[in-house]
């Protein structure tokens, strides 16, 4: 008996900036068997326009996130952390399955949306981002994680225009070597540096929580690459992990291996074969 096609995968995109773009093109050129690219949205009519055309799909675009989320199975969110939760709200709502890359925005309600998910039947998918370790962590967090430590460092000039530096007149281009700018847990970090440390989020919704994750922020003039350094001490094992990120090519303040996370996410998403928890 011939086996059944299986149906392609709708997805949509919400944000078409450089995330939303690279993701779009993952998906027409690497996945356009399992999956197709039905819907772009972005609050800048713009910028979804000139994403189509540079596809060479100009009908992709929608004029809202409703009409996208009508017409996908899967919801992509690269818009902004401010946007994220009721981008992802709206989406599981409708029972659709969406995908967070500004995971920032959801620290203060990834449990609710969660919730609302398994009552709509709905997936709520996170990409680890520009860290590893985060297979290590979930395993870790089965038995017992006595604490989580993230240091992040960057070039003080990923830090410009942040309220949290200029309120605490912190002067960026005044830094000649390592300087420590915040410590405090990954609430706190996320709500300082919205734009800066997504990873932050993603590391303590896997693990121990925005509360008990104890995240440092340093400002290295330095340093050429961002770098994430993570410490795990639990009762299964010491795990530590560090990472040195490319910056994405057309967007410095992203980190290339975290628009790759989320193509990896995708090609799970898709694939018979799953490695990794």
């Amino acid at each position: 008996m011939p086996q059944k096609k299986k149906k392609r995968l709708k997805i949509g995109i919400v944000g078409c900036g450089a995330i939303g773009s690279s993701l779009a093109k993952a998906v027409i050129k690497e996945f356009f068997h399992q999956a197709e690219l039905t819907a772009l949205f972005d609050i800048n009519p713009k910028e979804s326009v000139r994403l189509a055309r540079a596809l060479g799909r100009p009908r992709l675009v929608v004029p809202g996130l409703k009409e996208l989320i009508n017409k996908v199975d899967l919801v992509i969110e690269a818009a902004c952390a401010i946007s994220a939760a009721h981008i992802a709200k709206k989406t599981i709502s409708s029972s659709r399955d969406v995908m967070i890359m500004s995971v920032g925005g959801i620290i203060t309600d990834y449990k609710r949306l969660a919730h609302l998910a398994e009552i709509k039947n709905a997936r709520i998918f996170i990409p680890s981002g520009a860290i590893s370790g985060i297979d290590g962590l979930k395993a870790a967090v089965c038995g017992k994680v006595n604490r989580v430590i993230l240091t992040t460092k960057k070039h003080p000039k990923a830090f410009l225009g942040v309220p949290y530096l200029l309120k605490r007149k912190i002067r960026l281009d005044k830094i000649k070597k390592d300087k420590v700018i915040f410590t405090g847990n990954a609430l706190s970090a996320v709500k300082a540096f919205p734009q800066n440390i997504n990873v932050a989020a993603t590391l303590s919704i896997a693990g121990i929580g925005p509360k008990k994750t104890f995240i440092r922020i340093v400002a290295s003039p330095n340093l050429t690459r961002n770098t994430h350094e993570i410490v795990v001490e639990s009762k299964a094992a010491r795990i530590i992990s560090k990472t040195e990120n490319t910056l994405h090519p057309d967007n410095p303040k992203t980190s290339y291996l975290a628009v790759l996370s989320a193509v990896v996410t995708l090609k799970q998403i898709l694939s018979a074969l799953r490695i990794g928890s």
